[in-house]
């Protein structure tokens, strides 16, 4: 046997003590003076615990925060301080940011750093209220803060005998309060429904090609049948035409108010009972709408979304603090983000390559990210309490959100800027649940009134009621063919844009988008997305594990060709160079012909790609 044997007697022992020792490794200790440790035993700095950022993959360094109240009343907000840490006129409360404490040992330019350490915006310093809980916000407030770090004004600062103003050119606009962003003419005179264009100083305004423009109003019209408006109720689900001209009874046994999403293309509707984990799905073509199961999570649905390029539902969960993501038949699933704090809805723009989602937990915000949930962004962090609803105006690349809290619905651009509010409390907005936007409109459930309304979308003009005895009416969602067209999917976060198609291995540790070829899908649908299924998802659940299947594949591959190799040098008589390499080739070895066809740099891959089942869709 040679050094061969002696090698495969050393190989052995060593990958016995590798994959046990793998197996028994304990995770390290955290320093108990400095670090803490989260749920999944990894450590961070103690200063980053219950700090308003999640620094632990699970979140767990954010549960159990204990937060000082003080319950002000009738004093809230009355410009004099009440409570010993001044809470009662600063923060939320008030229509402001809360303070957010910063582990860095410097706190950025527009932020003033506490005495503690904790960072609040140079906004409040001297506003004769105290923001931080040392009141160092409030000292020293005689000498020019326009000297610190220009007052942490993006541009001009103004000294005041108290405080200081930040001011911005003529061709910008303020934002919060320290920094100013360019004026996009367009959406500051927000008179045009999609396409703007601005040249020397006047507007004119264009329509997509699905759009066709009314020459009176100037309002663009989607080409093809009227536009259908369905909502969930607690007497069942209904739909109507989009002037209220036409309404649908309900389906009795599709009953429950709850999130909303509908694949066009087929005219599919996804909804959820509000408060509950179960998703289904529903034909609204057939003669019987029969609900079907699609999945049932633990925890609420609180927010659906369909991504129709790729043929994923993303939806939020209440409990898990998750968005997640699986294919449209429920099979598989799984959580993409998590670690939120009671995230409330969801959005998807699979053209852009954008997912969008709302939470409305003790620091309530609009982050995006890409559909594989990396490349978070902060979209909405100020003057935002209880959003509910996410929904985008695709034809002019905007985000609309209905805040519960603050009774109003607002937009932002998907970058974050130009941000307005739309419709403000009417009357109708006062425990509002479900939007839409479509054409020049939005469209929005309010279950005070029980009623399904609508109002400009520029400025919250012609209100109109289309329903007003809707039982607790729930999720809305506009059914028309433009409002999902069909394009090039951005394929994940680096935004390539895939020649034939893209998929989604939702099974893979991290999981990813990939561009495929046509020699990897000449087979397939060109409508439903190939997904690897070599594991079942549960296998990824622990990296150590993952890791310890992978060492032994690898090892056991590498165990037998050895074999077969010392197999052939002691039981085969010699052969010339040319003879052994003929008979190699002529192997029926699967190990031996893959290297041989592949190459000796190839690593082969088995991966079997299954198509979606819509279940006669």
């Amino acid at each position: 046997m040679g050094h061969l044997g002696g090698l495969f007697l050393l190989i052995v022992p060593l990958t016995c003590h590798q994959i046990w020792g793998a197996a028994g490794h304990t995770l390290p200790s955290c320093t108990e003076q400095l670090e803490f440790r989260c749920s999944d035993g990894s450590c961070i700095p103690k200063l980053s615990v219950c700090d308003g950022h999640t620094d632990c993959e699970d979140g767990s360094d954010e549960d159990h925060c204990a937060v000082n109240t003080c319950p002000p009343g009738n004093q809230l907000c009355d410009k004099r301080t009440d409570c010993k840490d001044g809470r009662d006129d600063s923060g939320r409360p008030c229509g402001f940011s809360p303070p957010h404490p910063q582990t860095s040992p410097t706190c950025t330019t527009s932020d003033f750093q506490c005495g503690d350490g904790q960072c609040v915006p140079q906004a409040w310093k001297c506003d004769n209220s105290r923001d931080c809980s040392d009141g160092s916000d409030e000292e020293n407030c005689a000498q020019n803060e326009c000297e610190v770090n220009n007052g942490g004004c993006s541009h001009e600062c103004f000294d005041l005998p108290m405080g200081f103003l930040c001011i911005c050119p003529d061709n910008m606009r303020q934002v919060d309060d320290t920094h100013c962003e360019e004026v996009d003419a367009c959406l500051e005179s927000d008179v045009c429904d999609q396409l703007c264009v601005h040249v020397n100083g006047s507007l004119t305004c264009d329509c997509h090609e699905d759009y066709q423009m009314n020459p009176t109003t100037r309002e663009c019209k989607a080409k093809g049948d009227e536009a259908q408006l369905v909502f969930t109720s607690s007497k069942g689900m209904r739909w109507m035409s989009i002037t209220g001209a036409e309404n649908r009874k309900p389906a009795p046994h599709i009953a429950g108010p709850g999130p909303m999403a509908v694949l066009v293309s087929n005219r599919t509707l996804y909804w959820a009972r509000q408060g509950r984990g179960s998703i289904y799905r529903v034909s609204m073509d057939a003669k019987k709408q029969n609900s079907v199961s699609v999945l049932k999570v633990q925890g609420s649905v609180s927010g659906l979304a369909v991504d129709w390029i790729h043929q994923l539902l993303y939806w939020t969960n209440t409990e898990s603090g998750s968005v997640n993501v699986g294919l449209l038949d429920g099979s598989t699933w799984r959580p993409l983000i998590t670690g939120l704090d009671k995230p409330s809805a969801v959005a998807v723009d699979p053209l852009r390559g954008l997912l969008f989602w709302a939470q409305c937990g003790s620091f309530p915000k609009i982050e995006r990210a890409s559909l594989d949930g990396r490349d978070r962004k902060a979209l909405v962090i100020s003057a935002i309490r209880h959003p509910v609803a996410l929904s985008l105006d695709i034809p002019r690349q905007l985000l609309y959100w209905l805040d519960q809290g603050k009774r109003s619905i607002s937009r932002v651009n998907l970058e974050g800027r130009q941000r307005k509010t739309v419709v403000e409390s009417n009357g109708y907005l006062d425990r509002p649940f479900g939007l839409a936007v479509f054409e020049g409109f939005v469209y929005w459930s309010e279950e005070v009134m029980r009623s399904i309304s609508r109002a400009n979308k520029h400025n919250g003009k012609d209100f109109k009621v289309l329903l007003s005895n809707a039982t607790s009416p729930g999720g809305v969602v506009i059914v028309h063919s433009v409002l999902q067209p069909e394009g090039p999917s951005v394929c994940g976060h680096t935004g390539t844009v895939c020649q034939h198609r893209c998929v989604f291995d939702l099974l893979s540790e991290s999981p990813e988008f990939s561009c495929t070829y046509p020699e990897m899908g000449q087979n397939k649908s060109q409508d439903t997305p190939a997904i690897s299924r070599t594991l079942p998802a549960s296998t990824f659940s622990d990296p150590t594990f993952a890791g310890i299947i992978s060492l032994i594949m690898f090892l056991s591959v590498l165990l037998v060709g050895m074999a077969l190799w010392w197999w052939r040098e002691e039981f085969r008589p010699s052969m010339s160079l040319t003879e052994r390499s003929f008979s190699l080739k002529e192997s029926q070895d699967p190990l031996v012909i893959q290297e041989l066809t592949m190459g000796p740099n190839t690593c082969p891959v088995k991966e079997t790609l299954l198509k979606l089942d819509f279940d006669g869709e």
